[in-house]
């Protein structure tokens, strides 16, 4: 049976070179993960250990200083983790985030794009293990505004 990383991966084949299939794509995970689609993500890249994740600014995602608000950010750092995790993870193996910390660098406008990346874990030995992710949010014109640190719990399947 194929683990949900790699199902995910072959929608992802599948869908990305349609006309419209990355929305389409990102529209399922955010369905899937109904407070991960309140960002509205748009998926851009997908592979094995690696996401990338665009949220366009909207006035539903600012707060008070007229800026994203901060869980807006974590919500996008996780979902761009997350997915680098997911995608990464050997047969036979499942995570959950335990622990989620944020940097956050500077105040948050407009479009921004999260970067995803995880090392493939090794095989827990009947045990679960803990592995840390990052992401890493950026603003259209290059500068950091926050930096996602999850750690996921990593075990078996069965």
């Amino acid at each position: 049976m194929a683990t949900h990383g790699a199902r995910l991966l072959r929608y992802w084949r599948r869908l990305r070179p349609v006309p419209g299939g990355r929305h389409l794509f990102s529209w399922i995970v955010g369905r899937a993960a109904p407070y991960t689609g309140s960002i509205r993500p748009l998926i851009a890249e997908l592979e094995p250990g690696r996401c990338v994740v665009v949220m366009r600014d909207r006035r539903g995602l600012r707060n008070h200083l007229r800026s994203i608000h901060a869980i807006a950010l974590a919500n996008l750092g996780e979902v761009a983790s997350g997915l680098a995790l997911v995608t990464a993870l050997p047969d036979g193996m499942r995570g959950i985030p335990t622990a989620l910390r944020v940097d956050y660098r500077k105040k948050a406008r407009g479009r921004l794009e999260a970067t995803g990346t995880a090392d493939r874990p090794t095989p827990p030995t009947g045990e679960n293990v803990e592995h840390d992710v990052e992401a890493s949010m950026h603003e259209a014109e290059g500068d950091l505004v926050a930096e996602v640190r999850v750690t996921w719990r990593i075990g078996s399947t069965s």
